[in-house]
């Protein structure tokens, strides 16, 4: 297959946002914003059919030699985030025509919606260290517009201080990179790789490392940098929140997996304990924090947090089975959180709130989408046989065989604390008679709510996919986890087994 086929999925939302920003019509937009992610999970589907042919796919943008110029790599992990990036972006795209208003939808929406779609895939493919940069930036205002957008008081004071904290990661990434750059002289991270491996573990590399770290943990939402998150995620409509709660911290986390697999692979021991620590933190935090709220979108911001701790863990534990159980663990996490937060905006859509006080009686009034939340909220809880389950087990076991019994336990008991917030969920809004002095709201019928339903569906749908047919899943994961072992793959294809 032609190596320009890495390029679409960064191309066609960069040419729909484009055309969304030419042709002004909300009428001409939506279709246009539908039509461009639906192309963009096709060429992502290419992407990654190619990828688990051949291996790898890399392009040196402009046949610049490498490490010069701009180099796009997809693996198995990048394949992976890329098409079910443009998967959710895709179905996000539908339920946003009933979601979002028609005001927000004349400031641009759909064309700063692709802008997003683009700068999350082109993280996930660069393989240049400074251009990831440039893609969080691109990514950062993107978000931050959209987070904004309608002006409202709760909206612009969630923005500031999303972008706040995000200035600052982007600083320290900067400041990493420049010090990393005036080591090793490149910033093609296949190079990076190569030249990290002849140098001794000097204080330098190993600052830079913890910069890494403490930037990609803000994107991530870790331990100690996760509070700018709660407080931003419940504010915009559920489709931004949405889209958001499930790719824009894994952006993070899958750039913290690139750096220590890749580059600060041969001094990772001097960080993985302490990124152990950090993970177990950030899943008791999260989920506390998720106990202590009485607002569904509340409740699932702080469980984004928690579960992020599950996927650093993974990366810490650093096995065979822990990388695998990372990487389902990413797959399940993005399709079920994604959806938690689509069904939160069909509530809000019938009751007019997510308040839990002010909700009930959803079970009777509505069973299709008290159906749709059991599948996903049981699963981030972990019940079996859902994916959730699986994901959790697989993560568990790892730490059991390299007797890591405290994170295991810590893993177990948060799934348990996960249940109990989901429950509370489904005894408030969906199971206890409907308050008398909740306020009532007229609706169009369910017929209207279509758009908002078929993607909701389609992910409950995958998430019983995973539960029930994981293993083919799981074998990619396993083959990921591989990759990411063994990084000489990675840079004999971008350096054609060479460096400088």
């Amino acid at each position: 297959m032609n190596a320009n086929i890495i390029l679409l999925p960064v191309l066609i939302p960069l040419f729909t946002a484009i055309a969304g920003l030419i042709f002004r019509s909300i009428r001409i937009q939506q279709p246009i914003g539908v039509i461009g992610g639906i192309a963009t999970l096709w060429s992502s589907w290419q992407l990654f059919c190619d990828v688990r042919n051949v291996g790898y796919r890399v392009l040196h943008v402009g046949g610049w030699t490498p490490p010069y110029g701009i180099t796009l790599v997809a693996d198995h992990l990048s394949a992976i985030m890329v098409v079910i990036a443009s998967l959710m972006a895709c179905l996000v795209a539908l339920y946003s025509i009933r979601d979002v208003d028609a005001m927000r939808k004349k400031l641009f929406y759909f064309p700063l919606y692709n802008f997003l779609s683009m700068a999350i895939n082109g993280a996930f493919l660069t393989g240049d260290i400074f251009n990831l940069y440039v893609w969080f930036e691109v990514m950062l205002i993107s978000s931050f517009v959209l987070l904004a957008l309608g002006g409202a008081k709760p909206q612009i004071e969630g923005a500031f201080k999303y972008v706040s904290i995000n200035l600052i990661s982007s600083a320290m990434f900067l400041s990493g990179i420049g010090l990393l750059y005036a080591k090793v002289g490149t910033l093609n991270m296949a190079d990076i790789a190569v030249k990290l491996n002849f140098q001794s573990h000097s204080f330098l590399i190993n600052s830079t490392a913890i910069l890494f770290l403490s930037a990609f943990g803000i994107k991530a939402a870790l331990f100690p940098f996760f509070f700018w998150l709660p407080a931003s995620y419940h504010t915009p409509p559920a489709a931004i929140s949405a889209i958001f709660a499930g790719l824009l911290t894994k952006v993070g986390v899958y750039a913290l997996i690139r750096s220590s697999t890749l580059f600060f692979r041969e001094s990772f021991y001097y960080t993985q304990n302490l990124l152990l620590v950090i993970a177990g933190l950030t899943m008791v935090t999260g989920v506390l924090g998720a106990a202590a709220q009485y607002r569904v979108r509340k409740i699932l911001s702080f469980h984004i947090i928690s579960q992020i701790g599950y996927m650093i863990m993974g990366l810490a534990l650093f096995t065979p089975l822990a990388l695998a159980g990372m990487v389902f663990y990413l797959i399940h996490h993005i399709i079920v959180k994604t959806n938690l937060f689509l069904l939160s905006g069909i509530i809000e859509k019938i009751h007019g709130s997510d308040d839990l006080s002010r909700l009930g009686g959803l079970y009777r009034s509505s069973p299709g989408l008290a159906g749709l939340f059991c599948i996903s909220a049981f699963s981030l809880g972990g019940i079996p046989p859902l994916s959730g389950f699986w994901a959790k087990f697989a993560l568990i076991k790892a730490g059991l065989e390299i007797d890591a019994f405290w994170i295991s336990l810590i893993a177990l008991l948060v799934g348990l604390m996960t249940l109990f917030s989901m429950t509370k969920i489904w005894g408030e809004a969906f199971w206890k008679a409907c308050p008398e002095t909740a306020e009532s709201k007229d609706i169009a019928p369910v017929t209207n709510l279509a758009l908002m339903y078929i993607p909701a569906t389609v992910m409950a749908v995958m998430t019983l996919y995973l539960g029930f047919f994981g293993q083919t899943v799981f074998d990619v994961a396993q083959a990921t986890s591989a990759q990411l072992l063994d990084p000489r793959g990675y840079i004999e294809a971008v350096l054609g087994g060479g460096g400088r």
